[in-house]
């Protein structure tokens, strides 16, 4: 199956395809993978001009600084659900409109705040992960949307994802600039 040159600019790295098995190995790559996101965003985000963040990463698609706030904002809704299915039982979480959240005013600060945020936020999720038995990584929480229970092994996989995902959507704009 082809993909379409949006289709490309859209799913840089490819969507996220969870594994048949969650080795050990998976889990200390992806969280590695946490880790090392915000110095990787800040390294290739804090060269940019004004100009340059407010750039689409593909047509009709957000701009560089909507994405890094984006970012923020969807890690930051991550640590709440990874906390909340280690201290309640199948807790069913709350979804937002993230599409809305990125015509919000903070959207237009700077692009720092966001970044610190996201340091913070990654430090506690390391923290967390580093901290979890085995039984943890299979605690879950509901979608609202879906009815799916995503256990917090495949939640680690799809934020590492996440992140290398936008990361990329930038990193590919880059270079076409």
């Amino acid at each position: 199956m082809s993909t379409t040159p949006n289709e490309q600019l859209k799913y840089p790295i490819g969507k996220f395809v969870p594994p048949a098995s969650y080795t050990n190995e998976d889990i200390r790559g992806w969280i590695n993978d946490i880790k090392e996101l915000p110095g990787k965003l800040r390294q290739v985000i804090i060269t940019l001009n004004e100009t340059q963040l407010d750039t689409p990463y593909r047509p009709g698609g957000w701009t560089l600084k909507q994405v890094v706030h984006h970012m923020a904002d969807s890690h930051m809704n991550s640590l709440i659900r990874f906390k909340w299915a280690l201290t309640e039982d199948k807790p069913v979480i709350k979804a937002y409109e993230q599409t809305d959240w990125a015509m919000l005013a903070d959207y237009r600060l700077p692009v720092e705040p966001s970044l610190k945020m996201l340091e913070g936020i990654h430090q506690h999720l390391v923290a967390l992960f580093e901290s979890f038995s085995e039984e943890q990584w299979d605690k879950y929480f509901v979608h609202p949307e879906t009815g799916a229970n995503v256990t917090l092994k495949r939640n680690l996989g799809i934020y590492a994802w996440h992140g290398k995902h936008h990361l990329a959507h930038i990193t590919e704009t880059i270079k076409r600039f």
